[in-house]
């Protein structure tokens, strides 16, 4: 009876990473994303224009135009600040955007980069937005070094959002989330073979 168990139990996961691979594949595949590229117009720490359209760098959370934070000589204009920052991160370089999808107020949800630099990782990494569905390992090197926001205290965007009146969000997830799950269990899969060639 356990070698029959065995056997089912070694088909199932067979058939369940043979799904896993078929789905990476279809990822990778990149039919489902849409391509922008051009001289993008900054809104604010993690919104732009590029094309004509309105872009929301996925996975992250900058403080709003309006916000501001505290540190210990006072409060400081931390939204600005965050747009500034991405507006110098972009520079006049042409930003290239790959979008997975939209949110519910039509924005398209995309990687962004310019100059050869991820600016959703850029900004996270530099401590002026949160990591908001992805990014964490970016968020974890900017509150350590103290960096942006974390050098003081601030309100999560979102929270400030709640109580200012402004545009309500959840964590991204794209209309197309198969490929954000996919695209989550592909990074995973990078971390784990990652730690298991270098143990």
């Amino acid at each position: 009876m356990k070698h029959m168990a065995r056997i089912i139990r070694d088909i199932l996961l067979t058939v369940s990473i043979m799904l896993l691979l078929g789905l990476v594949v279809v990822r990778l595949d990149g039919s489902q994303q849409e391509a922008l590229s051009g001289q993008a117009r900054v809104i604010d720490g993690d919104t732009l224009t590029l094309d004509g359209k309105r872009i929301r760098l996925v996975g992250i959370d900058a403080p709003e135009l309006r916000q501001v934070c505290r540190r210990e000589a006072g409060g400081w204009p931390c939204g600005s600040e965050a747009r500034s920052h991405l507006a110098s991160l972009i520079g006049k370089a042409v930003t290239t955007c790959a979008a997975g999808g939209s949110d519910r107020y039509g924005r398209l949800l995309a990687v962004c980069s310019s100059g050869g630099r991820d600016l959703n990782a850029a900004m996270v990494g530099a401590g002026y937005a949160i990591a908001f569905g992805d990014y964490d390992n970016e968020e974890d090197d900017a509150r350590e070094k103290r960096l942006g926001i974390w050098s003081g205290s601030f309100d999560p965007p979102r929270t400030w959002r709640q109580t200012h009146g402004g545009m309500d969000e959840t964590p991204h997830i794209p209309d197309n989330w198969l490929d954000t799950g996919v695209a989550q269990f592909e990074k995973w899969i990078k971390i784990s073979l990652s730690r298991l060639w270098n143990d």
